[in-house]
């Protein structure tokens, strides 16, 4: 087994794929980029769906790209991605039409509907995952209710990246951990919840086995090695495959008084602990459990992340005023401070047509502030987040009885030091920052312990902590940003109380 090694992590983004290039050399990881392409949904009519072929071609072009800078294959091939969205194949394994994103409006009201049979404490029991629209059994109780003939035609569903893995070796298996996003994975008996499947009436005989992390599902197919230019067999092996449980497992030195929060679009703050916590006061703060990348589980608090200030600058790229996220970062620090604060969970905010109209109609209902430059959008979003942040801090602190004291954040919002330094200021903790190619580093690390490079994860994440540069932010003195805090939670309550039940946790 030689010292030094390449392995290949294909990590797919809701804004971007890259394949990267993740040599061990028996101490350190180093990470290069050897492709990246851009992604996001693409609507037709009135639907958004993925255009998994155009993915899966920059997949092979990645492919093709690392085999190009190499003399040697690759000592194995990984996949992570985002959750809950799946594909269905028929009885021949060919793919019944492209998948819809899951901010396609097919599932607006699918809980409320399905209420009846099983209720969102019910599926929380049943699964320990919080009920989102988003979720893939919504996705597939919507497909049910319309009598979709693609879910009746339907003999397999496999999630994003087990779909990709299936078409590099031919293997069909669900990974753990991007189960776990599904709403319909028992987290206590490791299983698919029949009791889900039964009183959803969804059709069982579609899901696959469930593997862990670090298995060898197969062999690089023979027409892909031919197509790539790669000289012999390359091991496929299923890592943590939702793309936040990759994440988690790159952060190094996370132990039972830190806190995590893996910031990108999406902003999911949690613990990593044994069990998943089905507790009433879990439920009701709206903490969800998925699968860790160790088979263990996380508890988290799903927030939209950056997805706001992304879609102001899109906003902002209409009028023709372009931005780089330095400038963004500028703008909001120049701005005014405790101005305007919104509330980011809210369905406002998911996939409105014009993000600074909606925050800006936020902030007149609830008698702020109306924003008016882009710099006093960008803080009113920062100081947001930041606060929620330490909503979800406070909250897990007391549902698990765990005094937090520190928040280690990875991936791309590691490079924003303005929101880091105001996360640390807004919770009072410190913040160590770092890595922020997260995804793919775990992705490689559980590679390099299912090819025996490594022991274990443990010993996985002391090699990360040697390969990677961390940054720590310590916050500012308390009072001012107390003060603020209870005005953004008043202003979150009120916001919160007037909104329909079927949007309050």
């Amino acid at each position: 087994m030689s010292a030094s090694v390449s392995f290949m992590a294909v990590d797919l983004g809701a804004s971007s794929g890259r394949v990267m290039d993740c040599r061990w050399d028996g101490d350190r990881f180093s990470l290069y980029e050897a492709h990246r392409f851009p992604n996001a949904g693409v609507r037709v009519d009135t639907d958004l769906y993925w255009d998994v072929l155009r993915i899966w071609t920059e997949i092979q072009n990645g492919l093709r790209k690392w085999n190009a800078l190499h003399d040697e294959l690759p000592a194995g091939i990984g996949m992570d991605a985002w959750g809950v969205d799946y594909c269905l194949l028929d009885e021949r394994d060919r793919l019944l039409g492209n998948p819809h994103h899951y901010r396609d409006a097919r599932t607006n009201g699918v809980p409320a509907a399905v209420s009846s049979a099983m209720s969102s404490r019910d599926l929380f029991r049943a699964t320990g995952v919080q009920t989102m629209e988003i979720n893939t059994v919504f996705q597939l109780a919507s497909m049910a209710i319309h009598h979709d003939r693609r879910l009746i035609h339907a003999c397999s569903l496999l999630m994003i990246p087990d779909f990709f893995q299936f078409l590099l070796c031919g293997e069909k298996r669900a990974e753990y951990t991007e189960a776990t996003t599904t709403q319909i994975f028992d987290l206590r008996a490791r299983c698919w919840s029949q009791e889900t499947l039964q009183r959803l009436e969804l059709p069982g005989c579609i899901f696959q086995e469930i593997v862990l992390p670090g298995t060898v599902l197969g062999e690089l197919l023979p027409e892909i090695q031919s197509e790539c230019g790669f000289a012999g067999s390359v091991p496929c092996i299923a890592v943590a495959s939702h793309d936040t449980a990759s994440a988690v497992a790159a952060i190094p030195d996370l132990n039972e008084y830190s806190a995590f929060l893996s910031s990108g679009t999406w902003s999911l703050m949690g613990v990593a602990v044994d069990e998943p916590n089905l507790s009433d006061a879990a439920f009701h703060a709206g903490f969800t459990n998925e699968g860790a990348a160790d088979g263990g589980v996380l508890l988290i608090k799903n927030m939209t992340g950056l997805w706001i200030l992304q879609e102001c600058v899109r906003v902002w790229e209409a009028a023709g005023d372009l931005f780089t996220w330095p400038e963004v970062e500028q703008a909001a620090a120049s701005a005014p401070a405790f101005r305007s604060f919104i509330d980011p969970s809210v369905s406002a905010f998911q996939s409105p047509a014009n993000m600074c109209a909606a925050i800006a109609l936020s902030c007149a209902e609830s008698k702020q502030h109306v924003p008016q430059s882009p710099g006093e959008f960008a803080r009113c979003v920062f100081e947001s987040l930041s606060f929620a942040y330490r909503e979800a801090l406070e909250e897990l602190e007391r549902i698990t009885g765990r005094g937090l004291r520190n928040i280690r954040v990875a991936g791309g919002g590691c490079l924003n030091q303005f929101l880091c330094q105001m996360t640390a200021d807004a919770c009072g903790r410190e913040v160590i920052a770092g890595p922020v190619e997260a995804a793919a580093l775990g992705n490689a690390m559980a590679q390099a312990v299912a090819t025996g490079h490594l022991s274990s994860f443990a010993e996985g994440r002391a090699a990360l902590r040697q390969s990677i540069e961390l940054r720590t932010y310590e916050p500012a003195p308390a009072d001012e940003w107390r003060q603020a805090f209870e005005r953004y939670k008043s202003v979150v309550a009120r916001g919160r109380n007037s909104a329909p039940a079927s949007m309050q946790t």
